[in-house]
């Protein structure tokens, strides 16, 4: 039974504050887990049967949140069962009980969704929304971070770049920014991907709508041979840095010894819920690329590998890097 089901982090650009959302897409807001989690759903959504699914949109008491969340995983359901029509139905029902949320809705489910196994069924499914939606940001996001999941990048790249150029409200120019900044730190485009993520929290005045984004730009940065370490310090120096992710930070700055960041990553709350241990190790193999320790570099890498599942950011980072060493 699928019951119950909540909505779990697609990306902490979306749902820890590193992008603002507009106003169709708080209701959202605050289900999600960090990136490195990835996008991703309860096992019993990836495993709901057509079966629970017409019982749960049977019922009239769902909001249109929740149904518009329903008839998502049903047309992806429906999509791995070969039924393609009644998949392109119930994203049309999406449409008419969500009409301002369900391009949203869509974008965070799918990627969750094709974790499972089955990207072709999402890609599809968002396919059939952007036939009645052409070029929507938030559904190109949701494409995008599909492929990104199978290391299309250079299609992945395309894909953001029509979701950036079509963005109209600053949740959409700040997410599809971040997404973008991902595919182009894939392909090795450094300071295209730093602008990117700079992009993903222009204006944010807050901790929280900064940090995530100034630490991949930290990422990009290194790799751009830039001086990432000075560039975080002026954007995040003068912080509160002891709530997570903020001890990452801490180490990047060299305040926080590695061991320390390890124990933090372990330990917090904040950081358990999220996959922490999978960001800790990304960095830290970061932090030894910039100080040129190759080996220690790919020890941590190949740590995070295992640690982010295929689809967090943090995954399609390590794994890049590694190829690069």
């Amino acid at each position: 039974m699928v019951y119950g089901v909540t909505v779990y982090g697609t990306a902490h650009a979306q749902l820890q504050g590193g992008a603002d959302w507009d106003s169709p897409s708080r209701e959202y807001r605050g289900a999600g887990s960090s990136g490195a989690a990835g996008s991703s759903l309860p096992a019993a959504a990836r495993s709901a049967t057509i079966e629970n699914l017409n019982k749960i949109l049977s019922t009239s008491q769902l909001s249109p949140v929740d149904r518009s969340l329903y008839l998502s995983i049903r047309a992806f359901v429906f999509s791995r069962m070969g039924r393609e029509a009644d998949s392109q139905k119930d994203v049309a029902e999406m449409a008419r009980v969500n009409p301002k949320g369900w391009p949203i809705m869509l974008s965070l489910v799918m990627p969750g969704l094709a974790g499972g196994g089955d990207r072709g069924a999402a890609l599809r499914a968002l396919g059939y929304g952007l036939q009645k939606k052409p070029n929507d940001t938030w559904l190109l996001m949701g494409q995008g971070q599909v492929q990104m999941q199978i290391a299309d990048y250079a299609r992945a790249l395309g894909t953001l770049d029509t979701a950036v150029a079509s963005a109209q409200t600053t949740a959409e120019r700040r997410n599809s920014s971040y997404f973008r900044g991902h595919a182009n730190l894939a392909l090795g485009n450094y300071d295209q991907a730093a602008s990117d993520f700079d992009a993903s929290i222009a204006g944010q005045t807050t901790l929280k709508g900064r940090i995530w984004g100034a630490l991949w730009r930290y990422a990009a940065q290194v790799r751009g041979r830039h001086n990432a370490q000075a560039a975080l310090a002026r954007e995040l120096g003068n912080e509160n840095l002891y709530e997570w992710p903020g001890p990452i930070a801490r180490f990047l700055l060299g305040r926080l010894p590695p061991g320390e960041l390890e124990v933090a990553a372990e330990s917090d709350d904040a950081a358990k819920k999220t996959n922490g241990k999978c960001m800790a190790a990304y960095f830290i193999g970061m932090d030894n690329i910039r100080r040129g320790d190759k080996q220690r570099a790919r020890e941590q890498l190949q740590l995070a590998q295992a640690r982010c599942p295929t689809v967090s950011e943090y995954n399609w980072a390590a794994s890049n890097e590694l190829k690069r060493l």
